[in-house]
């Protein structure tokens, strides 16, 4: 399979390069989503892409939206390049199996990120302050260890090479209005929940995860990328033991080798070595086929 970093499609505008996808505007109404190799961590792309990467994420975001449509409406038109506009057709290899064609809808100013595990960057809040985003845990957790109830944390959207930063729930309302945050919360919730406990039945603990919401006129739809291993922590059931980090079929294993380089996680990244890129790129692969039963070749 074809290794993709970088699109260039002639035909059409490209509205947004972002650290994975790629975005082009079809029309006013339609866009054309193209998940990359790139990989980015730390919010910073690395120099080197993960072979099939994009690929895993579109095939599991595709997925999850047909498994979650009688719980939100999502933004698909189509993931056949042959549907697509024949214009596309010479751009096929760079787009089978990793592009969709989507209506376009305007997106939520946060990132919805549902918590049912302590880790991350929740881990490192409630260290010093008891707290998650507003929420005041009960004392005595462990590293990554589950929690009771899932929190809904949403964060700040930031730029490329910029940090998202948590905020609570009223600072979202702040930025979206409290009926629409009270919708995607719900949304969000019920959402991780059903995809948490399918998950565990293949092997895998979502241990925490981020959706992004839109509108289409007063329509609110599920857009981007869903329980994928860049947008979430996957962890094997099987390994899991609370009290420290925790094994993941996720981009975890790169960021854990970056953390040991002593790199400031700012741009320029170090240059990854191959088992590093290999690694990772089976754990994605890895992931996929337990989700779904499939492997991709």
């Amino acid at each position: 399979m074809k290794t993709v970093s970088k699109t260039d499609i002639k035909e059409y505008n490209l509205l947004s390069r972002g650290k994975v996808r790629d975005i082009y505007e079809i029309d006013s109404n339609t866009l054309l989503i193209i998940t990359t190799d790139r990989m980015s961590a730390f919010d910073v792309v690395m120099n080197q892409p993960i072979p099939c990467k994009g690929v895993v994420l579109n095939q599991i975001t595709l997925f999850w939206m047909d498994m979650f449509q009688d719980i939100a409406e999502n933004h698909l038109i189509s993931a056949e390049v042959d549907d697509f506009p024949s214009n596309l057709g010479h751009y096929k290899e760079d787009l089978q199996d990793r592009s969709v064609l989507v209506k376009k809808a305007r997106p939520l100013a946060i990132e919805c990120i549902v918590r049912g595990y302590i880790t991350g960057s929740g881990w490192k809040d409630y260290k010093k302050t008891g707290q998650v985003c507003g929420y005041q845990l009960p004392d005595n957790l462990v590293e990554s260890q589950k929690l009771e109830h899932p929190l809904f944390t949403p964060s700040t959207k930031a730029d490329t090479g910029e940090h998202d930063e948590n905020i609570s729930v009223d600072q979202a309302r702040e930025r979206e209005g409290k009926d629409l945050v009270s919708k995607v919360e719900e949304l969000s919730l019920a959402i991780y929940k059903k995809g948490r406990d399918f998950a565990a039945e293949k092997g895998i603990l979502v241990a925490d995860t981020k959706f992004e919401f839109g509108q289409i006129d007063d329509r609110i739809v599920l857009i981007d990328e869903v329980l994928t291993p860049d947008s979430s922590r996957f962890w094997p059931a099987d390994q899991y033991e609370p009290g420290k980090g925790q094994p993941s079929f996720d981009k975890q294993y790169l960021r854990d080798w970056l953390e040991k380089t002593g790199w400031n996680k700012k741009a320029p990244p170090p240059e990854l070595p191959e088992e590093i890129v290999q690694e990772t790129s089976r754990k994605y692969l890895l992931a996929y086929k337990l989700l779904t039963g499939k492997e991709i070749v």
